[in-house]
Parts: structure tokens; sequence; C-alpha cells
């Protein structure tokens, strides 16, 4: 027995540890089912849709978007996406709840915590959900699926507004789904060549750790079938 015993014990062990560059098992915060391929979409306009908020949220909002260090915030977001600069970017969340990163509107949230610093180089490949329009699955690394977004979008001439979803043309109703969390909207308008439906808007939710803002949350929001 002594015999078995000390290999079962080994291999239990070994598979207790996750890479140290791989992030956690997704987390499903909303149902990915198939979206429906729409042969003729109906395209709402470009618009900014308000969070509805009491009066009492609404004095809390008001703080949020007045507080300079929100905005330096996304400023160092934007610094280390540019520079690839995992430490940066790691020293943005709190590392004990971290951030959750939605690339596909009604996908997978994957969650980083301080692995995030090595999101740049690794090569996990996340489950991120079904695409829209296809219902194909949409698996890859942060560099080869997110990153090349983040790129188009965190940009010096990117549109910034508080507590807005800042979309172009979409077939759908754009929600922030989480309620009493304080975010921006970074929107790329898109380009010319395509009429302006090459839009995209990173939601950033952010929230306060010790009197201090961290980000909280990445929400992907563009155009769909």
């Amino acid at each position: 027995m002594k015999h078995l015993f000390l290999p079962l014990l080994v291999l239990t062990l070994t598979g207790c540890f996750a890479p140290v560059d791989a992030p956690p098992p997704p987390t499903p915060l909303f149902s990915a089912t198939p979206q429906p391929v729409v042969s003729s979409p109906t395209v709402l306009p470009a618009t900014s849709a308000p969070v509805v908020a009491t009066a009492t949220s609404q004095a809390s909002s008001t703080s949020f978007c007045q507080d300079p260090r929100n905005l330096q915030l996304i400023a160092d977001l934007r610094t280390a996406i540019q520079n690839r600069d995992g430490e940066l970017l790691a020293s943005l969340i709190n590392p004990t709840t971290g951030v959750g990163v939605r690339f596909i509107r009604d996908g997978n949230v994957i969650t980083y915590f301080d692995n995030i610093k090595f999101i740049f180089e690794t090569t996990y490949a996340a489950d991120w959900g079904l695409a829209a329009g296809s219902g194909e699955p949409v698996k890859g690394s942060f560099h080869d699926i997110v990153l090349p977004s983040l790129d188009r979008t965190f940009t010096a001439n990117a549109v910034t507004i508080c507590n807005e979803l800042k979309v172009g043309g979409a077939t759908y109703i754009p929600e922030w789904p989480y309620a009493g969390m304080d975010f921006y909207s970074v929107h790329f308008p898109g380009t010319d060549q395509y009429a302006g439906m090459d839009w995209e808007t990173w939601a950033v939710g952010i929230i306060q750790q010790d009197g201090n803002p961290k980000l909280a949350a990445l929400v992907h929001f563009a155009w769909e079938p």
C-alpha cells in the first residue's frame, strides 16, 4: 500500500496547481446560446444609452464622474495596452476580486486576477462564447482575440463618456450588465470605409477599494449581424 500511496499523493498535489500564466476557467454570467442569423438586420442609430438611476444613485454617479482619478485609471489602462505592460495592468485591479472581461455580448466572462500580468504573453486559449450570427465557438488567447479590439478602441482620439453606453448603429439594445457599478464608455466610432459599421465600444467598470478606483469589468460592444 505504501508504494501505491506515494505516487497517488504526488499526482493529487500536481493537479492542484494551474499553470502560472493561465487564467482561471471562464465564469459564464450569461447564457451562451447561438444568435439567429438575420438576413436584413434593422440597424438602430448611433446612441448614448443612459443608465436609469434613482436620486441617491444619481448623486453617487455625479460624484464618480467628477472624480479625475477614474479618468486617470482609463489613461493608465490605455498606456498598459499600448505598451503591453502587464505589471501596470495588474496594478489597476484588485487582485482578490479580479477583472471580468467579456468580449462577446452574450458570451462568457473570463476573470483575471494577479495572473493578468502575463496577459500579453500567454497563449492560453479561453472560451469567449459563441459568435453572433454564426453561432460558432470563439476560442483563443487574449492576445489574439481581445487585444486587437482594445488597440483599435483605446486611442487618444477615443470618445470617453461617464455612465453612458456610447455605441454606433446596432441590431440590439445595448445594456450595461452590472447594476450598481459605475463605468465609462470608451468608443471607437468606426471608419468611413465601412460607413461607421466597424465601430467598437469597451465599457470599463470601476469599483472603489480603500477609497481608490480599481478596474473591475471590461465589456465589449460592436455591430452584430
